[in-house]
């Protein structure tokens, strides 16, 4: 299950996964096109690999990827408690 993160200005969207078995949590970032229906990079925490990118460029992966880096330690709570919903609040 995907969790909603959050909707940038121009309709981007991070969402993440719950905890995956290996301890990772996926991270999906999706932005509307209008020429090509949806840009998106999947990336895994805590490792920050990037698992796959489509339409973005270099600059704008680097932008969504340091995004994810500031984040990822409220991802990882909130993967934990089933989604910013559900999370505990600390």
């Amino acid at each position: 299950m995907m969790y909603p993160l959050i909707t940038f200005n121009d309709n981007t969207e991070i969402t993440h996964s719950e905890i995956l078995k290996d301890g990772t949590v996926e991270v999906y970032v999706e932005t509307p096109d209008k020429h090509d229906g949806f840009h998106h990079l999947k990336c895994y925490i805590p490792g920050y690999k990037i698992a796959e990118v489509n339409g973005y460029t270099d600059s704008e992966v680097a932008k969504y990827m340091k995004e994810i880096r500031k984040m990822a330690h409220l991802i990882i709570r909130f993967a934990r408690g089933g989604g910013f919903e559900n999370a505990p609040i600390i």
